[in-house]
């Protein structure tokens, strides 16, 4: 999921690699004020990320109802899992000790993964079988050119925040922005090469790869508290450095 953020791990990337040491510093290095800034820029993303899934979720169940379109409508579903997955981080952080809100936060954003899952994964095997044809939906293109653009830019930025605060339900919050942007590529495809050729099943098959995708992401983030160091790190001075690992 991510590498151990320790400085002798750090020092084996590449200056401008996310996992670099300006970015993967021992949280503990970090003065009070650095650490404040982080915080705050975390609920900045994450009340961005909210906002823009709101919309899109409402302009894509809406779209998707009118099109006729289970692949849009089930996208618009999904935005509400990301919301879920943003919320865990925003009530971490929203309180006085992020630290104790730490495990309940992961273990929201990895019920997120497994729901997002299954629902795509239900969505792709209903389009299939029931070899359902949507109409055309300029709309719902325009929606995921958007987010295909805009989710990624999120999840670095989250990503590379969560990195240097040491924070696990941040990190694995940005693996589900990051998931989502995937969906919205596939969604593209699939709608587009549906208005251009007639290849309704397109967009299912590319669903089922995001679905299985999502899974894996949901196991690592369920253990994610081993992977990084946790908030806790960041207020006791004393205590070592966890000595570990992720694939």
């Amino acid at each position: 999921m991510t590498t151990p953020l320790n400085p002798q791990a750090g020092n084996s990337e590449s200056p401008g690699s996310p996992e670099s040491p300006r970015t993967t510093a021992d949280p503990r290095t970090l003065s009070t004020e650095r650490k404040l800034t982080l915080q705050r820029r975390i609920r900045i993303i994450v009340a961005a990320t909210i906002t823009y899934n709101v919309a899109e979720a409402l302009i894509a169940i809406i779209a998707g109802r009118s099109a006729g379109s289970a692949a849009l409508f089930g996208f618009g579903l999904d935005s509400t899992v990301e919301v879920l997955s943003a919320a865990a981080v925003a009530w971490q952080f929203a309180g006085p000790d992020p630290e104790r809100r730490e495990k309940p936060a992961l273990r929201l954003i990895s019920f997120a993964f497994f729901a997002l899952a299954a629902w795509v994964g239900f969505e792709a095997l209903s389009a299939l079988v029931t070899g359902e044809q949507a109409q055309h939906s300029p709309v719902g293109i325009g929606l995921a050119i958007a987010s295909v653009i805009i989710m990624p830019a999120l999840s670095w930025f989250e990503r590379r925040t969560g990195l240097e605060l040491g924070s696990a339900s941040a990190v694995a919050d940005s693996k589900q922005t990051l998931v989502c942007s995937y969906l919205s590529a596939a969604l593209l495809v699939g709608l587009v090469l549906n208005a251009a050729f007639g290849w309704s099943w397109a967009d299912p098959i590319a669903a089922l790869i995001i679905a299985g995708f999502a899974i894996r992401e949901g196991l690592e983030a369920w253990g994610g508290e081993t992977c990084v160091q946790p908030v806790s790190t960041l207020i006791d001075n004393s205590s070592e450095a966890p000595n570990c690992s992720c694939h």
